[in-house]
């Protein structure tokens, strides 16, 4: 049986915002009154895949799978943006995440994603 996958959305500290220069670059649009956010998805449980984010968690081979922006700003989950989705495909994920990314930014939210 394959792996269902999740989307998942994190606040961010607006402080990724005047300290990440790419962080900015991606966001170019956004004016400072809603929050920064990091959209992601996993095949683990949300929780599970921000404590990796927090702690920087790598794979066996010493390879860094989380996101460096996380792991400093990171604050918390924000389950309201993405409860209503999933599980998805690892392919309907990617496209779920992308979408909800440009999506979130159009509301006025500044957005990193991979």
């Amino acid at each position: 049986m394959p792996i269902a996958y999740t989307v998942y959305v994190i606040e961010l500290s607006r402080k990724v915002f005047t300290e990440d220069r790419k962080f900015r670059e991606a966001n170019p649009q956004y004016n400072g009154v809603l929050e920064c956010l990091y959209v992601g998805q996993t095949g683990k449980t949300p929780q599970e895949r921000f404590l990796q984010h927090k702690t920087g968690h790598r794979n066996a081979k010493g390879r860094k799978l989380s996101s460096n922006i996380v792991e400093k700003y990171g604050r918390y989950l924000r389950p309201s943006l993405y409860q209503d989705i999933g599980p998805l495909s690892r392919k309907e994920a990617l496209e779920v995440e992308r979408g909800l990314a440009l999506e979130l930014r159009r509301k006025g939210y500044a957005v990193w994603t991979n």
